[in-house]
């Protein structure tokens, strides 16, 4: 099935930019009536494994309209939290959202690809729901261990891949079934959400995040799943 929002070559980044700037204003009401609400309890699960390091500089890449980078504002009320995305209407509902949520993250537009920040900038870095949209998901992380400090930990958020054939199923069958509703009634467009499992065939999910979490230079690299494998956490640290 061919997507109008995915490709695999340089119009990669244009047409991801162009559906997350069509769903900014929507995007978390769709995504608690999608996820019934759960995918708040995977981003708290992220930002607490995240958190264990006692961080003094946040990195949420690929932020959205911020959910993470707040929770980790509450958590560490005297840390440095940057929230970074190259869509500009997702940042502007997160900054409105600054106003009544938590004060105090910094909020930039930029290319998870070509980080505009020193090697080592940070202690902690989150992806939630992100890697999956890059072009290229190994130089992604690649960057992500290059502004990673010593010791610090970088924690992934994202769709996964089932490995019980009954799961996985199920599994296609409630994404093929619910995201082009949740995109009709939303958008007047199927293809917004039909987009997550499309991108899901070349995504190596949680096992492969890990191999590619290895291959560029993660210590201590693992993976833990939510609701039968559909949900994947991938932690690694950066080699002391």
């Amino acid at each position: 099935m061919h997507n109008k929002y995915l490709s695999y070559d340089e119009e990669r980044a244009p047409k991801v930019r162009a559906m997350f700037s069509r769903l900014a204003e929507r995007y978390d009401l769709v995504n608690d009536v999608m996820s019934f609400g759960m995918h708040r309890r995977w981003k708290r699960q992220t930002a607490a494994l995240a958190a264990e390091s006692r961080p003094r500089r946040w990195l949420d890449l690929c932020c959205g309209t911020g959910d993470i980078a707040f929770l980790a504002r509450q958590a560490h009320p005297a840390a440095t939290i940057v929230g970074l995305d190259f869509t500009l209407p997702m940042l502007r509902v997160a900054r409105e959202r600054r106003r009544d949520e938590a004060p105090g993250v910094g909020w930039i537009q930029g290319d998870a690809l070509r980080l505009p920040f020193a090697d080592g900038a940070f202690d902690v870095i989150t992806v939630g729901y992100g890697l999956r949209n890059l072009a290229d998901p190994e130089a992604g992380l690649a960057e992500m261990r290059r502004v990673l400090a010593p010791r610090g930990r970088a924690v992934v958020l994202d769709f996964g891949k089932p490995s019980g054939r009954v799961a996985g199923a199920l599994y296609q069958a409630f994404l093929y079934t619910m995201m082009p509703a949740v995109g009709w009634i939303f958008h007047g467009d199927p293809q917004t959400y039909l987009y997550i499992p499309e991108s899901l065939k070349r995504y190596p999910a949680q096992r492969g995040v890990l191999e590619l979490m290895r291959r560029v230079g993660f210590a201590e690299a693992r993976y833990e799943e939510r609701l039968l494998g559909t949900m994947g956490i991938n932690i690694g640290e950066a080699p002391p």
